[in-house]
């Protein structure tokens, strides 16, 4: 299993929300390049980054820390949050980033969605953000229509290979992750799927290695100290 620390970005800060709420924010480095340093010398091979003001308006204002990121690290970069046209896709992937994650634009532009499947394979994630067994979007601020499992059923339908499953009510509050959620999803879908959102200690990690998912997202609990990172990743092996 691939551990996947993330990097939410605010104005160019290492940010976390609490259960994806904008209203309860906590800055925790104005330098996010240098938060992604740590996680090469802790042994991170790839990370998970979230553009948080692209995710709630749409756009890439933070477009530029972003690519610092990618070529300070060199580590595999993927990229979530306000990519909801073809020319943000194209954008990233053309300056280096290895995987765009299409998470509001995968609910309301299916079209778009299909397009950017057959185009570009696995440089292709989406984002499924689950609200009370719903499909949330636009920063976690609305629900859709769509029930979690059958909108994941539809994504491998559509020949989508990774998905990265956050569970909203977990996220941020330290209070362990829905290993049964990834368990039902394992056993229902032959996709890749990241697991993230309560990532909290290392027994959380060795109970999602152990359904031998494809990845999982360490967020809030390296920024406090709660996990050690460079153990954390020998536990995901």
């Amino acid at each position: 299993m691939i551990l996947f620390p993330a990097i939410d970005l605010v104005q160019g800060k290492a940010v976390r929300l609490l259960r994806g709420d904008y209203q309860k924010m906590t800055v925790y480095n104005d330098d996010p390049v240098a938060v992604a340093a740590d996680f090469k010398n802790c042994g991170a091979a790839a990370i998970h980054l979230v553009d948080l003001e692209g995710a709630k308006s749409g756009g890439t204002p933070n477009f530029d820390t972003v690519c610092r990121i990618k070529k300070e690290s060199g580590l595999f970069c993927e990229i979530g949050g306000g990519v909801r046209t073809m020319d943000t896709v194209r954008r990233y992937l053309d300056a280096g980033i290895d995987r765009v994650i299409l998470s509001t634009a995968a609910v309301t532009d299916p079209e778009f969605l299909a397009l950017c499947a057959a185009q570009y394979g696995d440089r292709l994630a989406v984002g499924v953000d689950i609200k009370d067994g719903v499909v949330a979007v636009k920063g976690w601020t609305e629900k859709s229509a769509f029930d979690a499992f059958d909108f994941c059923e539809r994504m491998q339908n559509l020949g989508v290979s990774t998905l990265i499953v956050t569970d909203i009510s977990k996220d941020g509050a330290m209070q362990g992750t829905n290993v049964a959620l990834y368990q039902a999803l394992s056993n229902r879908f032959s996709l890749h799927i990241e697991a993230s959102g309560g990532v909290s200690s290392l027994d959380d990690v060795r109970r999602l290695r152990a359904l031998d998912l494809y990845g999982a997202i360490i967020g809030k609990a390296y920024y406090t100290g709660a996990i050690d990172l460079k153990e954390a990743i020998e536990v995901a092996k």
